[in-house]
């Protein structure tokens, strides 16, 4: 045992010593390149009006590829800059809420959670856990080609909090494992290996340690294992940040203030979702930064008509572009954290809430604004999607049951597919209303897309066909199957005396218009 500790444990400090190397070249890297590649990018935008576009597009987009590169070599290697406070973490509770961000899988791959040990916390960076956690996941996701399982396990032991993360996807080489977390190493052929890169540098930062074990073709599993109390212990504290605030100023005042204090302060809180701002910018015109201050303004200031109209038009843009509610749940929770951190900022420079019931009154006014606008925004974005689903429904109704007008009083209704209850229903309904609204005086009935029917719907046409001769309009019955009138045969059934029959759609449209006079313009 002692001697398979020490191989381990060596292992580890093997693979810290290089990644220091590695990052000690990429933060010399990055400072001698980035200047001048952010030069070259300035005048990659000035040339754009006399250059060919496609060439300097093509240029400037690997460049920004270039610069993201080195942001991300700089983030592992100077990860001491970070600071990001520790503090206790419910790891259960982080993971659930990843998941989340994956929605757009679910329909190919399924997460099972095996959480064992709720409650059990660790120590740590929560910010850079979830980023970890995530390009874990993502790269879990990713590995499944087709459909597949993700398990996600959280056991503690005696020391130790245990977090599993398999997929059963398309699995890493043997030979390829012992490279796993190196910069530009990625099994992936348009990977940079930088996000393993941040797990496993993460992992090693908070005291921990990660295995993999993978097989080709069947999938891969990562063991991440946490001490129970890495690094030193200290209840979670109030934020006390650097603010400005004068004399003068109201609460509301001292929020415009120090807006970008805010802001930078939400992008640190709200990590997941920061990496998809700008994509959400793009999806669905949303500055999240921009009504994030508007709504702390109007709770502020108590506004509550504005925040109820504000959460309304929110959910209205949220639903129409379908972006992910996961995201605008851990948005809004930071948003809250960051006022109440805020909060706390203006009570100590200002000294202004002296009196606990006067502390409880404004607590009690902030946290029912932002109940309101959470409740409000769900609303709207619920009623929006039901009254859209209901318009696609009527409109696939619509679509099921195509009644094209011929002539003034004449109309055609081909049907094609499968006819089932539901959509006999459907046809039944539409072409009863549509003849007695449109005063329909012949309706030609096409079969010919259909292959089979039941008996059951046989018997339901026909009692259409009574319902129509009921509203005063002739029913033509055309392109009947060989395989339908078989089982009308078998079942003694028919349309005679009931509807005309022709033996293609081609014939009782001649027999039709030969009979039609045309008018004095010479229309039919």
């Amino acid at each position: 045992m002692g001697i398979e500790k020490l191989t381990e444990e060596k292992k580890n400090d093997i693979h810290l010593s290089h990644l220091a190397s590695v990052g000690q070249i990429a933060a010399g890297i990055a400072h001698e390149v980035k200047n001048p590649l952010t030069a070259v990018k300035g005048f990659l935008q000035l040339l754009r009006e006399r250059n060919e576009e496609r060439y300097i597009e093509i240029a400037q987009t690997e460049l920004e590829n270039a610069l993201a590169i080195l942001q991300n070599l700089l983030q592992v290697s100077r990860p001491e800059l970070d600071d990001e406070p520790f503090e206790s973490i419910d790891l259960t509770v982080e993971l659930s809420s990843l998941t989340q961000l994956f929605q757009d899988q679910f329909y190919r791959v399924t997460i099972v959670e095996r959480f064992e040990d709720h409650g059990s916390y660790i120590y740590g960076r929560k910010n850079q856990l979830k980023k970890a956690f995530f390009n874990l996941l993502k790269n879990a996701f990713e590995a499944i080609p087709d459909k597949g399982t993700i398990q996600l396990g959280h056991t503690v032991t005696e020391d130790s909090v245990v977090v599993t993360v398999q997929d059963s996807g398309s699995g890493i080489p043997r030979d390829k494992l012992a490279m796993l977390g190196t910069p530009f190493f990625s099994t992936k052929q348009s990977g940079t290996g930088m996000g393993l890169t941040q797990v496993f540098s993460v992992i090693y930062q908070h005291n921990g340690t990660i295995d993999v074990e993978s097989e080709e073709q069947t999938g891969t599993k990562f063991v991440i294992a946490f001490p129970k109390e890495a690094g030193s212990k200290r209840d979670k504290e109030v934020v006390r940040l650097d603010l400005q605030w004068s004399d003068t100023e109201s609460l509301s005042d001292f929020f415009r203030l120090n807006r970008e204090k805010f802001e930078e302060r939400l992008l640190q809180e709200a990590v997941s979702v920061r990496e998809k701002i700008d994509e959400i910018l793009a999806v669905g015109d949303i500055d999240l930064l921009e009504n994030a201050h508007k709504l702390v303004i109007h709770t502020v200031e108590g506004r509550e008509r504005e925040v109820v109209m504000f959460a309304k038009a929110e959910g209205v843009t949220w639903a129409k572009h379908s972006v992910t509610l996961a995201f605008k749940l851990e948005w809004f929770q930071s948003v809250r954290r960051v006022m109440w951190d805020f909060l706390y900022n203006y009570d100590r420079l200002s000294g202004q809430i002296v009196e606990k019931k006067q502390f409880f009154v404004l607590e009690k006014r902030i946290n029912e604004l932002m109940d309101l606008f959470l409740n409000q925004f769900f609303l709207s974005y619920s009623q929006y999607k039901d009254d859209l689903i209901r318009s696609q429904r009527n409109l696939m109704e619509d679509l099921s049951v195509p009644i094209i007008p011929l002539t003034a009083s004449t109309s055609i209704l081909p049907l094609i597919g499968v006819i089932d209850p539901l959509r006999a229903d459907t046809i039944e309904d539409k072409v009863i209303t549509k003849i007695g609204a449109d005063r329909i005086e012949t309706l030609i009935i096409d079969l010919s897309g259909v292959i089979e029917m039941e008996a059951d719907i046989i018997k339901r046409i026909i009692g259409m066909i009574d319902g129509i001769r009921m509203m005063g309009c002739q029913a033509v019955i055309t392109g009947l199957r060989p395989a339908i009138v078989k089982l009308m045969i078998r079942l003694g059934l028919s349309f005679e005396n009931k509807a005309v029959t022709k033996g293609t759609l081609q014939h009782a449209l001649s027999d039709h218009l030969g009979k039609q006079q045309p008018d004095t313009a010479g229309n039919f």
